[in-house]
């Protein structure tokens, strides 16, 4: 009886396991945006959540770790680089300050999204 009362929160705690680890690797990028031969590097969201999604659906909602490694953390590829510098550095840092902007957005919204449920489901047990 509890799984559909858990199940959307496992996901959305996924979801903000992704979108943390993005977080970091953005981060990442906009703090090497000097250093020379620098890649610019981003998570596979969409794999990782599509990975998920399936390791979920086959073990029932059992708790595994999200896809992409051993311990849980979703792949980490190296970005296609528009313009890269002469030093082969290919970061572009306006990019990377749009991108950790809307990754930021994204993981509030989600914690808003978990916490309007979770106040959701306290409000039918409580009955009020």
């Amino acid at each position: 009886m509890t799984q559909p009362l858990t199940s959307l929160l496992d996901r959305q705690g996924r979801v903000l396991e992704l979108l943390a680890q993005r977080q970091q690797v953005l981060a990442g990028n906009i703090a090497n945006a000097d250093t020379p031969g620098y890649k610019a590097q981003d998570v596979d969201f969409a794999s990782a959540l599509k990975q998920a999604q399936v390791v979920q659906t086959a073990a029932h909602n059992a708790h595994l770790p999200l896809a992409g490694s051993a311990d849980g953390k979703a792949a980490v590829v190296f970005r296609a680089a528009e313009q890269p510098s002469i030093d082969g550095n290919t970061v572009d840092l306006d990019r990377e300050r749009a991108n950790f902007a809307d990754n930021a957005m994204r993981y509030e919204a989600t914690l808003r999204f978990i916490n309007g449920h979770v106040r959701t489901m306290l409000s039918a047990i409580t009955g009020q």
